[in-house]
């Protein structure tokens, strides 16, 4: 109880806090929204006690929502894991998680337990998605997720991963789904579907879907929305990294993606307004502040572009994360995301959204993972683009990729 009303109060303080406080600030926030997905699977209860809350009556979405929750907050918590535990408050607290975590995929991957998730395609297509953020999760701690998991729960793991094999992506962000699965799989066994790999980067590197000024087409398609930051560079990104490590692609091309990711971060910088506003465009725009997930992922890997200060960005998505918890709504009674992109808003939402998807907001705490001295977190405040273009400062001008 106690936690829960600190966490509100801090929400409002958050826009003023300096460096130090804004790394607490992310981490309760954190905490709030990770918790009740973590602890519940590690204890064996998430089914029995995670709400469904979507416009679609379909009971495959809800026998796979369980997975979207868990692979979701895996992907966006993982990096912060992979620090390890110390005798700092905040070392305790990744200590706890990273026991709850490695509890929570033994228990989603055993056939006997209560909380036995769906990889597979007998709910229809959607585990794919899922299985995808949690290797994506798993592949941003290999130390204190992957490794230090027993022989059979890492047997476990894999033939759960390949039950999403089953499943056909679809020609779109999709293939990314896929590739990422199978990128696990090699940097964990060693062995993977190489078609399944190829497929979906060769479709965005090289068949025609790479339209220029860091934008990708989503498929045949151009969309308006954020599928670039939500999958599309993120995913593809860490793919490239697998696949040149393992000799199975050449740096040139990591390169060219990075630069690309580094352009869309740079844009996606630009859209949030002086009062951490952005537009509510596109589909999926229920995920909050998820959809800054390229531009999370970009100051994790410490890859920002020259003109982004790691401060600005910090400070940037604070006012971000601040302004859309501080609607209220955005958690129902018990502590579970609502959906909404501002407080709960469920015609908002798409049928195939429902309250696991809503986890994906946790991506934009991917910058967790950079110790608390990295610039990103102890450098003094600095404004973003916006909000200095907006108050006078002459910022320059903005040079496409």
């Amino acid at each position: 109880m106690f936690r829960k009303f600190f966490a509100a109060l801090i929400i409002l303080w958050a826009p003023s806090l300096a460096a130090q406080g804004q790394r607490e600030y992310w981490i309760d926030v954190m905490d709030q929204i990770a918790r009740p997905v973590i602890s519940n699977l590690a204890a064996g209860t998430l089914r029995a006690n995670m709400p469904f809350e979507s416009l679609s009556s379909d009971k495959g979405r809800m026998d796979v929502s369980h997975l979207e929750a868990f692979g979701r907050t895996v992907c966006g918590i993982s990096a912060w894991l992979e620090l390890g535990p110390d005798n700092t408050p905040e070392g305790q607290l990744r200590a706890e998680y990273i026991k709850m975590t490695r509890a929570a995929l033994a228990n989603a991957t055993n056939p006997q337990s209560p909380d036995y998730l769906t990889f597979d395609g007998h709910s229809g297509t959607q585990a794919l998605v899922d299985a995808a953020f949690l290797a994506q999760g798993l592949l941003h701690a290999p130390t204190q997720l992957w490794m230090l998991l027993d022989s059979g729960v890492k047997q476990n793991v894999v033939t759960c991963l390949k039950q999403s094999r089953e499943i056909r992506p679809y020609e779109s962000n999709w293939l990314l789904f896929a590739s990422i699965v199978e990128a696990a799989l090699l940097e964990f066994t060693g062995e993977c579907d190489m078609q399944r790999l190829n497929y979906g980067v060769d479709k965005f590197m090289t068949g025609g879907w790479y339209k220029g000024d860091g934008v990708y087409s989503d498929g045949a398609d151009v969309h308006l929305d954020f599928y670039n930051s939500l999958v599309i560079h993120p995913m593809l990104t860490d793919i490239l990294k697998i696949m040149q490590k393992h000799g199975l692609a050449e740096q040139r091309a990591l390169d060219t993606q990075i630069r690309r990711e580094q352009r869309l971060s740079a844009q996606l910088e630009r859209v949030i307004s002086p009062e951490g506003t952005y537009p509510a465009v596109g589909r999926s725009i229920t995920y909050r502040f998820g959809s800054f997930h390229a531009l999370a992922h970009t100051a994790w890997m410490s890859s920002l572009p020259q003109n982004l200060s790691p401060a600005q960005v910090r400070c940037a998505l604070t006012a971000v994360i601040s302004r859309q918890l501080s609607v209220p709504g955005n958690f129902d009674a018990d502590g579970w995301l609502t959906v909404g992109f501002a407080g709960h808003q469920l015609h908002m939402s798409e049928d195939y959204i429902n309250t696991g998807s809503q986890y994906l907001c946790c991506a934009v705490f991917l910058p967790l993972g950079l110790p608390a001295s990295d610039p990103f977190w102890s450098a003094p405040d600095q404004d973003w683009t916006n909000k200095k273009a907006w108050s006078g400062i002459d910022v320059g001008a903005d040079k496409a990729l």
